[in-house]
């Protein structure tokens, strides 16, 4: 059993929520989810921390009595209490972490501690077992060499790439065939996944092969138009394009989703307005969706298939 912890700003709740949904396949609340599925800490940029449960009890003191048999000989350690679904004080949760490592047979070692054990409670119980934090992996990718004012925020671009991804991570190959600067791209090649990007713009292209070649990815990406792109694909991660001025005319969008219901069975489709009616005519069903605020500005998210 694993325990994961997560968090996330209040104009990116539906976001967070709609790809844990997706990733654990399994309902969400609150701001911990147990689940039997290992999924790797730094895949979400809303995961926190996860703990793989070793030992569990009813009961604190319970819980201590099975940590007497924890021996590490060759490891330094560190106990970090977790908020689970109860909350403690700073000072109460310090002591839980001396409560537990007191018992441990072993060198604690508070600032470089070759192994970290999470300490939490959960529905009720106690858990403890191996911990580790998320690495914040995009917030490394915010610094690109090239940016777009309108180009989605790495966060929000890893949570999407996620969408279009799920569980499947290592069998999927996605298509981004409006890419921009590669902002998508970069995220879902951090994950190990085998992506491709299109765009129409020069400017665009030359900018993502920069921003990939800046963080060591290889160069998957080529001039086209969407339109023209052949063979198909898993998934597809499209966000549509936009100016601060102006949206596409209803036709040309028409136009794009219908090339990405032939290149692929299944996309995640971003806007900067609901067009729903516009997805049905093009043959997509809506499964999901979200909406992404930031002040008055808001992107609107549909899983499609």
């Amino acid at each position: 059993m694993f325990i994961y912890t997560y968090a996330s700003h209040e104009d990116e709740a539906a976001l967070c929520e709609l790809e844990l949904r997706t990733l654990f396949e399994q309902p969400v609340r609150g701001s911990v989810i147990m689940s039997r599925s290992e999924v790797s800490v730094d895949r979400s940029p809303f995961i926190k921390r996860r703990i793989s449960v070793m030992h569990e009890a009813a009961g604190l003191e319970e819980l201590t009595e099975q940590l007497r048999n924890v021996e590490l000989r060759d490891q330094t350690f560190k106990v970090l209490y977790t908020q689970g679904d109860e909350t403690f004080t700073y000072e109460e949760q310090r002591q839980l972490e001396r409560a537990a490592g007191a018992v441990i047979r072993g060198k604690a070692d508070m600032r470089n501690a070759e192994r970290l054990f999470g300490l939490t409670k959960v529905d009720g119980r106690w858990c403890f077992g191996d911990c580790e934090k998320n690495g914040a992996l995009w917030l490394k990718h915010q610094r690109k060499p090239q940016n777009y004012s309108t180009a989605l925020p790495a966060r929000a671009a890893r949570a999407i790439v996620n969408l279009a991804a799920g569980q499947a991570i290592g069998r999927l190959r996605i298509i981004d065939p409006c890419c921009g600067i590669g902002t998508v791209l970069i995220e879902a090649m951090s994950m190990g996944i085998d992506i491709e990007g299109f765009d129409l713009n020069p400017l665009a292209v030359r900018g993502a092969r920069i921003n990939l070649a800046h963080f060591g990815f290889p160069d998957r990406v080529k001039l086209g138009d969407m339109r023209q792109v052949k063979g198909t694909y898993d998934a597809a991660i499209v966000d549509m394009p936009y100016n601060l001025c102006s949206v596409l005319p209803q036709e040309e969008q028409l136009a794009m989703l219908e090339s990405v219901r032939r290149m692929a069975a299944r996309a995640v489709i971003v806007t900067t307005e609901p067009i729903q009616r516009q997805l049905e005519l093009a043959g997509w069903r809506i499964n999901e969706c979200a909406q992404l605020r930031k002040a008055s500005f808001t992107r609107y998210i549909s899983v499609v298939e």
